[in-house]
């Protein structure tokens, strides 16, 4: 019969372990393509110990970030051999927003260092018992810091206007361009008095699936206020590739990059075609790169 495995402690952050010699797990953090604008990491567990181990749990803290990244398993503890890496995707809690999110620390609950820290509790081949260890993190890449400024740009974003795209695709009669809509719906404003909030959308890029045509660019410096009538951006596009690949590998071909300000935050808000528009999409691509 199983031992059930007592929870990681609630939010609290432990204190970062270092030494002359390595601890038996390293963690790391990443984030792979189709991941992106889905607001889960990647954390890489790697045995360092020289012998079999078993991690039963784990978590990281990062002051960039409301309460715990947690991974837990769904089906069973992970096995992890001696020097091999294994990484497990994890769901991000809310950011830590604000000018300066990343020293707005709780001392009860956030680390010292500005360093992601990891807990991992973990079992020894022929020890009984659940060993923890609490190493800092490697973010080599910046996930974190990426993923809260994407984060909170996108929530002062949200706070202005719903920005989504149309689920309706509508091909061209030659099959070789199509129009995507952008639709907005700005936000009613606080009230009376209350300072009236805007994005503006500074530019719209391409993906590696769609383009815009040449002879009709997309609309640029598209200013947002709240308490202004719903709107949409006709989006002509065409496809960006027509290589074998481009459909079969897409991760982030239908993931819309918006440049925006809102504030005095500047960034690229993505915006996700649904299900329904992604095949539709893909649909269009396939016939308008088929040859004539």
């Amino acid at each position: 019969m199983a031992t059930a495995v007592p929870p990681l402690a609630g939010c609290s952050a432990p204190e970062p372990q270092e030494s002359a010699g390595p601890l038996p797990i390293a963690v790391e953090v990443n984030q792979s393509r189709d991941q992106y604008g889905k607001q889960a990491i990647q954390i890489m567990f790697t045995n360092m110990s020289g012998g079999p181990l078993t991690v039963a749990a784990a978590q990281l803290a990062s002051p960039l970030f409301q309460g715990n990244i947690l991974w837990e398993p769904t089906g069973g503890s992970l096995e992890l051999p001696p020097g091999q890496p294994k990484s497990l995707p994890a769901r991000l809690p809310a950011p830590v927003c604000g000018r300066n999110a990343a020293t707005q620390l709780s001392t009860a609950q956030q680390p010292v260092t500005q360093q992601p820290v990891a807990t991992v509790r973990y079992s020894e081949a022929g020890r009984p018992g659940l060993r923890e260890v609490a190493p800092i993190a490697v973010d080599p890449f910046g996930v974190l810091e990426r993923n809260n400024r994407e984060l909170c740009l996108a929530a002062e974003a949200a706070a202005v206007a719903d920005i989504v795209l149309d689920p309706r695709l509508e091909v061209a009669p030659d099959s070789r361009t199509a129009v995507v809509r952008l639709v907005i719906t700005p936000k009613k404003a606080a009230g009376a008095g209350a300072d009236v909030g805007s994005v503006t959308i500074a530019s719209i890029d391409g993906t590696t699936l769609i383009a815009e045509p040449a002879d009709e660019p997309w609309p640029r410096n598209v200013r947002i206020v709240q308490g202004a009538p719903r709107s949409e951006l006709p989006l002509r596009i065409r496809p960006a590739r027509c290589d074998p690949h481009a459909i079969a590998e897409d991760k982030v071909g239908t993931l819309l990059p918006l440049h925006v300000s809102v504030g005095d935050r500047e960034g690229q808000l993505n915006i996700a075609a649904g299900t329904a528009l992604r095949g539709q999409i893909h649909d269009f691509v396939t016939a308008a790169c088929a040859p004539a």
